[in-house]
């Protein structure tokens, strides 16, 4: 049982405050209020469920050759369209494409293919994405 001091509480009130204590049993395990439960929800995972990749299908961008624009300015055009891509890459992806007609530039997912493939069009080139 809790006991009051006096100097804290009027006696009365303290008084009043032990029998009210005194009604709830505060020994250890013990609980003096009712016990709350609580329902846990797990959601239904079916079996023929399909789950999607965690990654992104890939998309090869393709320059095409053509006869209106130099070797010097696809190479440039290369260089500023793709991020991380140097000169001796641009430069091969540059002849690869004049000779045999066309070049993998890279493979991305499919926002970042579309992106290259509208920069390089703006510089006049031909390009084209498709699945990798």
């Amino acid at each position: 049982m809790v006991a009051f001091h006096s100097t804290t509480l009027p006696r009365s009130r303290a008084a009043a405050v032990e029998a009210i204590l005194a009604a709830f049993d505060f020994t250890p395990g013990a609980i003096p209020f009712p016990q709350m439960t609580t329902t846990e929800t797990r959601p239904r995972i079916d079996e023929g469920t399909q789950q999607q990749p965690a990654i992104l299908p890939p998309w090869s961008v393709i320059l095409h050759n053509d006869d209106h624009n130099d070797m010097l300015h696809v190479v440039r055009s290369l260089i500023k369209s793709v991020p991380n891509l140097g000169t001796t890459r641009a430069t091969k992806i540059m002849l690869e494409a004049h000779n045999r007609g066309k070049a993998i530039v890279t493979t991305c997912p499919l926002e970042l293919a579309e992106l290259y493939r509208e920069r390089l069009e703006s510089f006049g080139l031909t390009a084209t994405i498709e699945k990798a």
